[in-house]
């Protein structure tokens, strides 16, 4: 894939986040869901990865074409806090 570590772990964190869709990976990284996996499953211990994967299987803010339209951020306000 080309990665480099710094990218393949924000493309963890992206994952790991519930409101950001698959599709903000592809469009940033170049990477569809299955490739994402592919990460998660080789950066992930195997019981976070499995727990992960059960999470975000067929959750709608994954996947924007589930998402609801009132939904319309990456990320949670408070999640990026100045320092």
């Amino acid at each position: 894939m080309g990665l480099s570590s710094g990218e393949e772990s924000r493309i963890v964190e992206m994952a790991w986040e519930d409101r950001t869709p698959f599709e903000a990976i592809k469009l940033q990284f170049g990477l569809n869901e299955s490739l994402v996996i592919k990460i998660m499953r080789s950066r992930l211990k195997q019981k976070s990865f499995k727990s992960w994967r059960k999470r975000v299987s067929g959750r709608a803010t994954k996947h924007l074409k589930l998402r609801s339209p009132e939904v319309s951020r990456g990320y949670c306000p408070t999640q990026y806090k100045p320092h």
